[in-house]
């Protein structure tokens, strides 16, 4: 994909929820339970970059205006990734024993493992009751991920993989990391504000090697797997 297609999606997306942003001052329905399992973990390739100034100060000003606010789960800075390519659903708990084909994925990803990914040019982009830091891949990080779903959806890992993006793409458009969850269908409007102020802001590039790990949604514990 391009960079300017990419932009382009990222400009669709939060153009969409603006709109139904206006369509939709309440926060709507409460969402029951958790966006996804508090204690299990999931198999995912990913980067975790060093969080620089702007990042870290975007993270903290959101932190401190949601601090009151038990529907709004941010990320911590400590989980602070980008998602190459997440492989499951979150089916293991911490300590148990990965099944025995997990041999199959370390080895393809042994031609993976550890190379350099580069996104630039990082900004806000709003979902109805998400925000998410977004930006543009180089090349050989699109090629790369294109290059490794092909060759899990050849393995073993096929169905696990295909579960885990039931509904979405293969794989997924967008390099993000998603820096607020809200727990409910919009964002209020504080946080609304939040993006509007901030959504023209380049928050610049992140850099970091790729990583395959067992970890829960927002890699704040995550476990590397041997390759």
């Amino acid at each position: 994909m391009k960079s300017t297609a990419l932009q382009s999606m990222y400009r669709s997306a939060s153009e969409n929820t603006i709109a139904a942003w206006a369509k939709n001052a309440g926060i709507g329905d409460i969402r029951e339970g958790n966006y996804y399992d508090p204690v299990k973990l999931s198999l995912a390739a990913g980067i975790k970059p060093p969080v620089f100034p702007d990042v870290s100060r975007l993270m903290s000003e959101l932190k401190e205006l949601t601090k009151d606010d038990p529907l709004a789960d941010t990320l911590p800075t400590h989980g602070f990734h980008f998602t190459f390519l997440p492989l499951t659903l979150p089916l293991y708990n911490p300590r148990e024993q990965l099944p025995a084909k997990v041999e199959q994925l370390t080895r393809i990803w042994g031609k993976f493992h550890a190379k350099k990914i580069v996104i630039r040019h990082l900004r806000l982009v709003a979902l109805p009751g998400q925000l998410l830091l977004a930006g543009i891949p180089e090349r050989p990080a699109i090629a790369l991920r294109q290059s490794f779903c092909e060759k899990v959806l050849n393995s073993q890992w096929k169905n696990e993989l295909l579960m885990r993006h039931t509904g979405s793409s293969l794989p997924a458009p967008f390099w993000h990391s998603t820096v607020l969850r809200y727990s409910a269908t919009f964002l209020p409007v504080t946080l609304r504000q939040f993006f509007f102020e901030r959504q023209g802001i380049n928050f610049g590039d992140v850099t970091g090697e790729l990583i395959l790990a067992r970890c829960n949604y927002n890699w704040t514990e995550w476990y590397p797997l041997a390759c």
